[in-house]
């Protein structure tokens, strides 16, 4: 069966957030608290739990009794009330308002602005780390839950961090943080003004530039991925763009033989991580 290159520049058009009005009586400034709790709120015992591990910097959390005095969760509750977390417990009716019944799991949190890393720093920390860092970069994702979803799978396949545009493109939002599971905790993030200086940056500090396209690339199973490394992967609607083309070092592009044009970007950059990845897991079998 013929082989052919798949669609890197993914037809998938980012999800559309819809905004809940709840049916209730409140005053024009509950209606504005219940707006600002929903624009900066992680829910969810899992995703909750890693922020308080990591001593998220968390203003307000939201918890039934019985979840209050867990424990899973108590003695973490009482560390971020030491911190300056107000703790409030309310019952799931509440917790259904606040979350506009999401599957809350009897726990919500409104967390503080996501404090992104520098350059420099994310670089410097990447190679503390290991001598052949992987750095993702992504070129003007605008779907939190792609990105949150290509966060969670970085960080589970060891990548060091992930490196974002400032401009035209989703930054860190409580939608990325909860789709990501937990795994920002763990998983740094940097903010960079130019993406293209920042792949001159990155060739600078030795790291290769892999870029993935539709077409005319390497078949990523082909290349070997050695040394230090960065993957950049292009927007859902528009793929890479040419400019950041020109800035890498090598084109990749995924092999497929079904009829399908292309694939979610959130996948495709799962099967490209999983491919370095597997490349390298399989020389430290052989060593």
């Amino acid at each position: 069966m013929p082989i052919k290159p798949s669609k890197f520049n993914y037809q998938d058009k980012p999800q559309k957030q819809k905004s809940i009005k709840l049916k209730s009586r409140q005053s024009s400034n509950d209606n504005l608290e219940a707006t600002r709790e929903d624009d900066d709120l992680i829910y969810g015992r899992h995703t909750v739990q890693a922020a308080l591990k990591s001593e998220r910097s968390l203003n307000r959390i939201w918890v039934i009794s019985p979840l209050r005095y867990d424990p899973r969760f108590h003695t973490l509750l009482n560390e971020a009330k030491a911190r300056g977390t107000i703790i409030d417990e309310v019952d799931d009716r509440r917790l259904d308002q606040i979350t506009h019944r999401k599957n809350h799991q009897g726990i919500a949190a409104q967390i503080s602005p996501y404090e992104y890393k520098e350059l420099d720093e994310l670089i410097s920390q990447a190679k503390s780390k290991t001598e052949q860092p992987i750095l993702l970069v992504a070129d003007g994702l605008n779907d939190p839950h792609n990105l949150g979803a290509i966060i969670r799978t970085a960080e589970a396949l060891g990548i060091q961090g992930l490196v974002i545009p400032q401009r035209r493109a989703v930054g860190i939002t409580s939608t990325v943080t909860k789709v990501a599971a937990g795994a920002l905790e763990n998983f740094p993030v940097a903010r960079v003004i130019n993406l293209s200086r920042a792949l001159e940056e990155l060739k600078k500090e030795g790291f290769w530039i892999y870029g993935t396209v539709a077409d005319n690339g390497d078949l990523i199973h082909t290349v070997k991925f050695t040394g230090a490394i960065v993957l950049v992967i292009g927007s859902e609607a528009e793929g890479l763009s040419l400019l950041i083309q020109k800035n890498c070092d090598a084109l990749v592009s995924i092999p497929m033989s079904g009829n399908t044009p292309s694939l979610n970007v959130s996948v495709a950059t799962g099967i490209a991580l999983y491919e370095i990845y597997r490349q390298r897991w399989s020389k430290s079998l052989r060593m």
